[in-house]
């Protein structure tokens, strides 16, 4: 259970230097770290270094793989939207509109609903 709420902590360190009203705005805000090193804005993601602790900790059990696998899909595709808008800045009209539009309040908050579960799945 405390490793739980543990995973929990870091990832609300994760969710308040990224959240933004707009997927935008989160991209921007991760940016100024891209911008300084990609080393400093890999460090700011403690959950992915959890994560690889994880699945040897747990003897490469398949839910803790599940999470280092979504957790290393959520920073790539971090990393591509980054290189996308800010450095080759190949946007169409209907990406920016995406990019542009209000996400919900909760939504950054959906990691620390969905990625726990596997951490409880791999310790039963």
């Amino acid at each position: 259970m405390n490793i739980i709420i543990f995973y929990i902590v870091l990832e609300l360190y994760e969710v308040q230097w990224q959240k933004a009203e707009t997927i935008m705005g989160m991209l921007a805000r991760m940016y100024r770290w891209y911008q300084k090193s990609i080393f400093l804005f890999l460090i700011m993601h403690p959950t992915f270094y959890f994560a690889v602790w994880f699945v040897l900790q747990t003897n490469y059990n398949p839910y803790a793989v599940a999470l280092l696998l979504f957790k290393s899909a959520d920073i790539i595709t971090k990393i591509v939207l980054i290189k996308k808008v800010f450095i080759d800045k190949e946007l169409s009209r209907e990406f920016t509109l995406s990019l542009f539009t209000p996400i919900g309040p909760y939504m950054p908050y959906v990691g620390i609903l969905l990625y726990p579960f596997f951490i409880y799945m791999a310790l039963s």
